[in-house]
């Protein structure tokens, strides 16, 4: 919350991804949050009454679905405390989708909360300016993504230009954002729910044992063919999915399968959850260059532009110019 020179208070949000229905959503739910912190909403009271997370999120889907949704329901993935409010992942036409819900249910919003502790915390390590990344002969790209994540997905896809110009002259690679609690892969805990956790374990197992050039074929199918489905309930057709995308990558998906399920998956995935933790990474997608992470726009020309900012001699396929359509930073899955 800040305050104009005249000391009103106004809201602060950030732009949301190009999704029109989403964009008229935020828009209202933000004319609500305004109404409620100025106190004209009949159910806003002086002591907040608490609801239980089902209750607050059926509250706040049903305001959608009732005032906002023209065509089809926006149903309800999961819910989980944030920060004083609740965090609701919401899947509408195929798109998995975050909102937040104060705990009284009174105030429903988009926009992805800031974490003050976190900002503060990494400040000193983060960057927005290509000139300020360290120089490296080969430079080292972490993407940090949750594998279902609408945000992560969107940032692999504007990466793929990025890895076919640079090739292995970048050290481009994804990471995974999972909370493993115990010694086998059903302790894997992950934003979405089971089936990110494992096609999070299958990925970590491809890149073990194929080349990237191998592992960014079958992401990019996963992405364009598999993530509408695992928006259902239909495991059967999420196993077809990336059996499919494995062959056309000339995977052998017997082989994956038998990794993802077992010790060597895991482990895989424990060395990503250990750079998460060093690296302070809570948010999909997290982009770190040389260290430094970067906060411009999602553009596979900018990522390009910051990769080679790192090489201390550039290559010449720094020269050629990439899709400059994108977005902001401003979206994503916080864990």
């Amino acid at each position: 919350m800040a305050e104009d020179k005249e000391g009103k208070k106004k809201v602060i949000t950030v732009k949301l991804p190009a999704i029109n229905l989403w964009m008229i959503v935020s828009l209202v739910l933000l004319v609500v949050l305004v109404l409620d912190i100025a106190g004209f909403l009949p159910f806003r009271t002086t002591g907040m009454f608490v609801l239980g997370t089902q209750d607050a999120a059926k509250k706040a889907i049903d305001f959608i679905n009732n005032n906002v949704v023209q065509t089809g329901t926006v149903e309800l993935v999961s819910v989980k405390e944030f920060s004083g409010i609740y965090e609701v992942i919401t899947t509408y036409q195929g798109q998995q989708i975050p909102i937040y819900v104060t705990k009284d249910g009174s105030a429903v919003f988009l926009s992805q909360p800031l974490n003050i502790t976190q900002v503060i915390s990494t400040k000193t390590n983060t960057t927005s300016t290509a000139s300020e990344i360290p120089k490296t002969e080969k430079p080292t790209v972490d993407l940090y993504v949750m594998g279902f994540c609408p945000y992560g997905v969107q940032a692999e896809t504007t990466m793929k230009p990025v890895f076919d110009l640079l090739g292995t002259q970048a050290d481009i690679k994804v990471h995974f954002i999972t909370s493993i609690t115990g010694t086998t892969v059903d302790s894997v805990q992950s934003l979405h729910g089971a089936t990110e956790a494992q096609e999070d374990l299958r990925q970590v197992c491809i890149m073990k044992n194929y080349d990237q050039k191998t592992y960014w074929t079958y992401l990019m199918e996963i992405d364009n063919n598999c993530y509408g489905v695992i928006s259902t309930t239909n495991a059967t057709a999420l196993d077809a999915c990336w059996k499919a995308a494995a062959t056309k990558a000339g995977i052998d998906a017997s082989k994956i399968d038998t990794c993802s399920k077992g010790s060597e998956g895991l482990d895989l995935l424990k060395a990503d959850e250990q750079l998460t933790t060093t690296n302070g990474v809570t948010g999909s997608p997290t982009l770190i260059i040389n260290g430094v992470t970067y906060n411009g726009a999602r553009t596979s020309e900018d990522f390009k532009n910051s990769i080679c900012s790192g090489f201390t001699t550039q290559p010449a396929e720094c020269s050629q110019t990439l899709s400059a359509t994108g977005t902001e930073a401003s979206g994503g899955c916080a864990s």
